[in-house]
């Protein structure tokens, strides 16, 4: 069962994972071929802010095994500037058009803002949603406000073939709580942290929200609901989003060793201390 789990981070490209997760004197080319070393998919979240060229896609395809997974998260525009869904579609999919033509894509994301209520004007736009992504990639959703936990939104979902994103995140009024709702063949997690404190915050500030790591305590009941998952659905992609100085490595490890999922490497010397030059 635990090899229909695929588990990763929410990003692989980050500077302060340098000297960490990886070795001091990686660049950025590197990043991706050493983070492919660790785990057997990652979520591109870059896409959120701007579309690069085909031609990044085209080199992450080089760069990885062929068994390698992406998940790339869909535009603002489709998510939080909604009314852009239509001009942002078509550039969006002919830039990841050499991970699909690869078979490298195995699904998208959508990620909702708080501010996006479940009204009539939401669940029409799901259903323009559903209809503007192609139906051979999966595409999830991550909902981010408690009032859409209910029996006629995975009825929705369902019917438009979205997956539904189960999430952790702080417990604060208004998120939702631990879940293992699957609404297609395709389960999906995501693991934001539990920094309450720094939710909410504002500007340079705003980074320190995914300031976490999950203690093994905290990671065995999501285990547990992977697992469960995984029994009902033909993958389940568990992804940790905790990024913060490479914390979301820690517990994407920690989460694959509990499922029994073999290293790929060895992964001790990850953080260990860098000998001064």
């Amino acid at each position: 069962m635990n090899d229909k789990v695929l588990v990763g981070t929410s990003g692989y490209s980050f500077a302060d994972w340098v000297g960490t997760v990886y070795p001091p004197n990686a660049r950025a080319r590197d990043f991706l071929p050493l983070y492919a070393e660790l785990f057997d998919a990652v979520e591109i979240n870059a896409t959120y802010y701007r579309t690069p060229s085909p031609q990044t896609f085209a080199r992450m395809v080089e760069r990885t095994a062929s068994d390698f997974a992406f998940v790339v998260k869909v535009p603002r525009g489709a998510t939080h500037e909604r009314a852009a869904l239509d001009r942002e579609v078509g550039p969006f999919l002919e830039a990841i058009e050499p991970l699909r033509r690869a078979g490298r894509l195995r699904g998208l994301l959508a990620q909702f803002p708080t501010s996006f209520h479940p009204n009539e004007t939401s669940r029409r736009h799901l259903e323009h949603l559903a209809a503007a992504f192609p139906r051979d990639v999966p595409l999830a959703v991550e909902l981010r406000r408690d009032d859409w936990i209910s029996s006629s939104t995975f009825a929705l979902l369902e019917r438009l073939g979205l997956a539904f994103v189960n999430v952790d995140l702080p417990v604060l009024p208004g998120l939702p709580r631990p879940s293992e709702t699957a609404t297609s063949p395709v389960g999906y997690v995501r693991l934001h942290g539990r920094n309450a404190a720094a939710w909410w915050a504002r500007g340079a500030e705003a980074g320190d929200r995914y300031d976490y790591l999950y203690s093994p305590q905290e990671l065995e009941g999501w285990a547990e609901r992977v697992e469960r998952l995984a029994a009902r659905t033909d993958v389940t992609f568990a992804f940790a989003n905790n990024c913060h100085l490479g914390q979301s490595v820690v517990n994407a490890l920690q989460l694959r060793a509990r499922l029994g999922q073999t290293e790929k490497r060895d992964a001790t010397t990850l953080f260990a201390p860098t000998r001064a030059e």
